[in-house]
């Protein structure tokens, strides 16, 4: 077994945590029930790496089974990753017939054709996602197994999921040998990124719904009465504005929880108009601000804006459209050009 590909699999035994490196071996099925009953999976962490590779190097493993390994790792701790959504498309109505053997030939010759240091696995899963490894090379020097793109495409949709670690001039032969691999005409960047690729699943596939039944508020247990002096108009009004607050949340955010996003990006670009006698400003250059809204759990935080005090109902369209929208990164700019859908051909 080559040096590179030993070291490959220590390293990513050393990132599984301990009490799951028995099961996380069993997925990959690549060692024998017999030969993992070898192993002492109660001591440090190093010497258990060790005894895997030499495990490894007596089935003589190659870089293909080392990359099924970390897909299978990176498949269960996916969080660990930023993934941005891709939407593709076909000039008309026509519904092709997936072929996944004729989808992994195309898309590894595209990419090959185009690039000869190039590592491509594949490893398919219960849900219908492909999950695809690439490790990028150059012509003069080997992949880089250590920074690989991921590839989550879902057949029978035209959303794909990446998380890449790639140079500015591989992502369009990615993209490219996709559209080619799948039969689609075009591919576009949506905007749209969290750490949850689950999230990030319920957006696109439309899993999660705002059409909720109308808001009934639950009494509060235990309340005590009021006092005679508070006057009981306070009492109404504060009631009902409670009960606005609440329904015109859920009208927006409905009862169910949020996706999971980490951020909201607003790129704003206007100009400063004022009347031509004024000539306020020499240079008609517009006016640029980045404002970035950042939280573990944005959506659930912003939900929670209004019936904290925080905010004023409703919040603004600008805020409670990301998931209508299906994006979280925004450009917005003067009437013409808002939003604008850049898509890449082959």
């Amino acid at each position: 077994m080559d040096e590179t590909v030993a070291e490959y699999i220590r390293r990513t035994v050393l990132k599984i945590p301990r009490d799951e490196i028995k099961m996380m071996l069993q997925k990959w099925d690549f060692l024998s029930e017999a030969q993992l009953q070898t192993v002492n999976f109660h001591q440090i962490k190093d010497n258990i790496s060790q005894e895997v590779v030499q495990l490894c190097e007596e089935n003589s493993a190659d870089i293909k089974q080392a990359a099924v390994l970390d897909i299978i790792y990176n498949h269960i701790y996916q969080n660990k990753r930023m993934w941005s959504v891709y939407q593709m498309r076909r000039t008309g109505e026509e519904v092709e017939y997936f072929d996944l053997t004729d989808f992994k030939k195309k898309f590894k010759r595209r990419l090959q054709s185009a690039l000869k240091n190039v590592t491509i696995t594949f490893r398919e899963y219960e849900d219908n996602a492909i999950w695809i490894r690439v490790a990028w090379g150059t012509p003069h020097r080997q992949p880089n197994q250590y920074k690989p793109s991921y590839v989550v495409y879902h057949s029978q949709t035209p959303y794909v999921f990446i998380s890449a670690s790639v140079l500015k001039s591989n992502l369009p032969l990615l993209c490219q040998a996709l559209i080619v691999a799948s039969n689609y005409h075009e591919i576009r960047e949506m905007e749209l990124r969290s750490h949850s690729l689950d999230s990030l699943k319920d957006i696109v596939f439309k899993r999660y719904s705002q059409n909720f039944q109308t808001y009934c508020p639950k009494p509060v247990q235990g309340r005590t009465v009021e006092p005679e002096s508070v006057d009981l108009r306070i009492i109404h009004e504060n009631k009902s504005e409670t009960e606005r607050i609440q329904r015109l949340n859920q009208e927006v955010f409905g009862t169910g929880p949020q996706p999971i996003l980490q951020s909201a990006q607003y790129k704003l670009e206007t100009t400063f108009k004022s009347s031509p006698e004024m000539d306020v400003l020499d240079k008609k250059e517009p006016f640029r601000c980045l404002v970035k809204f950042s939280s573990p759990h944005l959506l659930e935080s912003l939900k929670s804006l209004a019936p904290a005090g925080m905010a004023d109902a409703p919040l603004s369209p600008l805020l409670t459209c990301i998931t209508q929208k299906a994006r979280n990164y925004f450009r917005i700019r003067e009437r013409k050009g808002l939003f604008p859908d850049s898509f890449v051909s082959p």
